[in-house]
């Protein structure tokens, strides 16, 4: 997410600098540009973003203007000169937002962490009233972008008196003002008496919680107006007029190959880019999977298999299409079944990892409340680690006894165990395991007064789960609407309304013969294919945030589904027919 430094900068952003240079005016970038830009971490100034947008606007408008005097007739060059017009100025507007797109991306997909952050500031604020203690325990194994700014206010604070977390509540007000109330909680429950502590602490965490859960049922709510629009207008309405193109040439509206291409492969799918893009840049949280990639040791990722197997796939579906289908089916299915596989087969491993520490994280507060209930009565940390590993089932418990046999081989200490040199959770990259079992080696210096944390932070973990469940169970109908209709339902209309303008074109309706109709499937299948990968990253994206590997591995499966059903449905249809 990252850019380089100015000292070796990149291409982008040497391109960015030649295109300000052509535009020497002065201009005042506002506040939120330049703060988009410093969370994102570019080197470019935000005067220069301004200038290049606008220099990049009209070179794109001039160009467009001059294809439209060279290609176009007279009769709609003025037309053509609008066109060239709106679309220099999409492209100085997409320049100028595209970042502050990205930089709310960024932080909605940080504040998913929000409740675990809060979560571990109790904790420790439950042993130690200290408010500078809490907020440096709450950021300790945790890399997130949440984490890291905290980090910064806790730097910023230093030799202040103040622990970091009052201002780093106000930082992120604008963007949830849930977290800002609960860090003034803990913050007070500093200073508070012994008997009213506890009962502040866990109001603190229960106000992330709501605002966490508030905000993500009025988001489901608020989006079903718009989904249902773009599901409409975007998917079915388009797919459905296929079969009255005959209908529209014989009343003499002119259909050719390249208006459909424009319609469909240009402008419909940059509406539904558009649209994804509004509906993601207003998600209040996400919930993102783990830090987890191809590369990681855990991670079994063959390259050549998943390459062979698309490859095999591409020419399996361009024999099969050709002999069932006119000459714009092999290209469809050879494209589209050929990489929905090596999508699917590419990112399956790390999927699969996923699943897995998923797994571990559901069964954590199992481990905790097991742990911390023996702590509490007198039994040493590491006894209970033993105990707990041989008790739960999973890879929760093989995590466990894995640390548990690390220690007592190695004989080391337990956070040795699991965070040293060669410690099990280096395998684990959640951030709320790893932030959750740090707490172990305070509790084995801290003894029985730590078995009341633990069990206090395993219901703490329960509720966490609960609202990211709750959460993504308001999602659900939105989303599993939206990645059905990019894998099945569009592509079932859209071949079947293929079929049905071919057949009219067949028996000769409306004047038109069946050769000037011959050539609809490609664009329309086209459409197809790019609905499924929009539809699949905008159903990945409104709950888990736009990560890659998960949205290719949706996107393989859809292309696949949607390949076959859009083949099927016009054969099929074609028999019926």
């Amino acid at each position: 997410m990252s850019m380089p430094s100015p000292h070796d900068k990149s291409t982008v952003q040497q391109a960015v600098a030649v295109l300000a240079s052509g535009m020497p005016v002065a201009v005042e970038p506002s506040d939120r540009l330049a703060r988009a830009l410093e969370l994102l971490e570019w080197s470019v100034q935000p005067e220069t973003l301004l200038r290049a947008g606008y220099s990049a606007g009209i070179l794109v408008g001039v160009c467009c203007g001059l294809l439209s005097a060279i290609l176009l007739s007279p009769a709609v060059r003025p037309v053509g000169f609008l066109v060239a017009l709106s679309v220099g100025l999409l492209t100085s507007h997409l320049i100028h937002t595209l970042p502050l797109i990205w930089a709310t991306a960024r932080q909605t997909r940080a504040l998913g962490a929000a409740p675990d952050l809060v979560a571990r500031a109790t904790l420790r604020m439950r042993l130690s009233p200290t408010p500078e203690q809490a907020a440096v325990f709450a950021i300790q194994r945790d890399d997130g972008l949440l984490a890291a700014s905290l980090k910064q206010h806790i730097r910023q604070a230093r030799g202040t008196g103040r622990s970091g977390l009052e201002t780093f509540g106000t930082y992120w007000s604008e963007r949830f003002p849930a977290l800002e109330r609960s860090l003034a909680l803990i913050e007070a429950a500093g200073t508070a008496p012994t008997s009213d502590r506890a009962q502040l602490l866990d109001r603190a965490l229960r106000v992330v919680l709501d605002g966490t859960s508030n905000q993500m049922q009025s988001f489901a709510a608020r989006i079903r107006s718009p989904v249902t629009a773009l599901y409409a207008f975007g998917v079915l309405l388009p797919t459905a007029l296929v079969a009255l193109l005959p209908a529209a040439g014989a009343t003499g509206i002119g259909i050719s190959p390249l208006s459909v291409v424009l319609l469909y492969n240009i402008v419909l799918p940059a509406v539904l880019v558009g649209a994804v893009i509004w509906l993601v840049s207003h998600r209040p949280v996400a919930f993102p999977p783990p830090a987890l990639s191809r590369s990681h040791t855990t991670v079994d990722a063959s390259t050549t298999y998943p390459v062979l197997a698309g490859t095999i796939a591409a020419i399996g579906g361009w024999y099969s299409a050709s002999q069932l289908f006119p000459s714009w089916g092999p290209p469809i299915a050879a494209v589209g079944i050929g990489s929905g596989v090596l999508l699917w087969l590419w990112y399956h491993p790390v999927v699969a990892g996923y699943d897995r520490i998923e797994a571990i994280e559901t069964d954590l507060s199992d481990a905790l409340a097991l742990i911390g209930r023996q702590v509490a009565h007198g039994t040493a940390v590491e006894t209970a680690l033993d105990r707990t590993a041989s008790e739960l089932a999973g890879p929760m418990g093989e995590t466990l006894a894995e640390g548990v046999t690390q220690q007592q081989q190695l004989q080391m200490d337990v956070h040795e165990a699991f965070f040293g040199r060669y410690g099990v959770l280096d395998d684990v990259p959640s951030p709320r395991v790893r932030s959750s079992l740090a707490f172990l080696s305070v509790a084995a210096r801290e003894g029985r007064p730590a078995g009341s944390a633990l069990l206090a932070l395993a219901e703490h973990l329960d509720d966490l789960q609960q609202v990211e469940r709750d959460a993504q169970h308001a999602l659900a109908h939105v989303t599993q609407t939206i990645g059905t209709t990019g894998a099945l339902f569009g592509p079932l209309v859209a071949g079947v309304t293929v079929a049905l303008a071919g057949a009219i074109g067949t028996e000769g309706a409306f004047g038109i013969s069946a050769e000037s109709l011959s050539w609809l499937g490609g664009p329309v299948g086209v459409y197809v294919l790019s609905m499924a990968v929009i539809l699949s990253a905008l159903s990945v994206g409104l709950t888990r945030g736009f990560d890659r590997p998960l949205v290719g591995y949706r996107t393989g499966r859809a292309l696949v589904c949607a390949t076959v059903a859009y083949l099927s449905s016009y054969q099929v249809a074609g028999l019926l027919i």
